[in-house]
């Protein structure tokens, strides 16, 4: 009888360490999914952030422009 528990205890241990293991690798992949998907976000603010101050330059050009082209006359 005390073999048994021997055998069942020692698979019992290596069973544990396999799930523990599993669930680990679980919310390492989620957290792995949760950092990927801010970079994709920050990189999407980013390019807006670049466009926006793409379109003020050209409309600050623009006024600089017609403010001289009104003194001019």
């Amino acid at each position: 009888m005390p073999m048994f528990l021997r055998a069942f205890a020692g698979l019992g241990g290596v069973i544990a360490l396999i799930l523990l293991v599993v669930a680990l690798l679980k919310q390492l992949i989620t957290i792995v999914g949760f950092v990927l998907a801010l970079l994709k976000v920050l990189v999407v603010v980013v390019f807006v952030a670049i466009v926006i101050m793409i379109v003020l330059a050209i409309l600050r050009d623009r006024r600089q422009r017609r403010r001289e082209s009104e003194e001019v006359l």
